[in-house]
């Protein structure tokens, strides 16, 4: 019979921006393993979170512990974050298809409706079918680090923070977007004409996002969103457009004139227009 493996990375006394303490996560472990579907479960403390998985226990604090979830959440508090999570959430980390929708549907009551991964604010926890890649992983950590401390963040902003970094890699220290597989479903719809323009898409509620009431779907929407943020990086306004948009929040809710500002554009129309041709000419997988 497999042995249930319970790995503690608590080396120091140690408390988060938000002030959960070694003795809490301590707590927060053994309600969890009372949780665990299986023997063949193990559980990581990799603050701010708790990964646990049906992975080799090795694999689980390598790889995706110690590697993707802590390399992700350093540098993202690094460039952006003050806060950690508001609760110490749960990563769970499911090692193919069939682990990820068995499990979830045992855990929650049902099976995702994506195939790849997401986060939950209500059950406080990222869940992964792991088997798929650590894009997912690293997007999804955004989102929870997004909740602390831009709670008010519209969808177009959260998502396309999130989908810039599935695809990252360390330039010089830092997090960076790189070209992904939503390239080609923008360069489809610019071509088509299909794209709204930014104010748009900017100003769109969480139902007119993640819906289809524009007859183009949601992904074009996420692409729409990272590109743009991507512009933004690659022309070393990433992070003033985060703080500025931040100050500005209460004034432009949307942050669609905080971008005109950042940008030094007074006519949008002509923006997106040189936008639409950079885009089009960005290449994936980057040469």
């Amino acid at each position: 019979m497999k042995k249930l493996i319970i790995v503690l990375l608590l080396l120091t006394p140690f408390v988060t921006a938000n002030g959960f303490t070694d003795e809490e996560f301590k707590k927060h472990v053994e309600i969890l393993k009372q949780k665990l579907p299986g023997k063949e479960f193990t559980i990581v403390v990799q603050k701010p979170f708790v990964v646990v998985g049906d992975l080799p226990a090795n694999v689980l604090r390598d790889r995706w512990a110690r590697g993707t979830v802590r390399w992700a959440s350093s540098k993202l508090k690094a460039a952006y974050f003050s806060r950690d999570p508001d609760h110490i959430l749960d990563v769970w980390l499911f090692k193919d298809k069939e682990s990820y929708e068995k499990y979830t549907e045992k855990l929650w009551g049902k099976v995702p409706s994506t195939p790849y991964g997401y986060y939950s604010s209500s059950q406080k926890a990222l869940v992964m079918n792991i088997g798929t890649g650590g894009g997912t992983l690293v997007h999804e950590i955004v989102h929870p680090f997004m909740e602390a401390n831009f709670p008010d963040c519209p969808p177009w902003f959260n998502e396309g923070m999130g989908s810039l970094y599935e695809q990252s890699s360390d330039k010089n220290g830092e997090i960076w977007g790189l070209t992904n597989w939503r390239l080609a479903g923008l360069k489809a719809a610019i071509r088509l004409g299909k794209m709204p323009s930014f104010k748009k898409l900017m100003a769109m509620n969480d139902e007119k996002f993640y819906g289809e009431q524009s007859g183009r779907g949601y992904s074009d929407n996420y692409a729409q969103s990272r590109y743009l943020l991507y512009y933004l990086q690659e022309k070393k306004l990433l992070r003033k457009y985060y703080q500025d948009f931040i100050a500005n929040q209460e004034a432009d809710p949307s942050g669609y004139n905080t971008l005109k500002q950042v940008l030094g554009e007074n006519g949008m129309k002509g923006f997106q227009k040189q936008w639409e041709t950079y885009a089009l000419n960005l290449q994936y997988p980057e040469k």
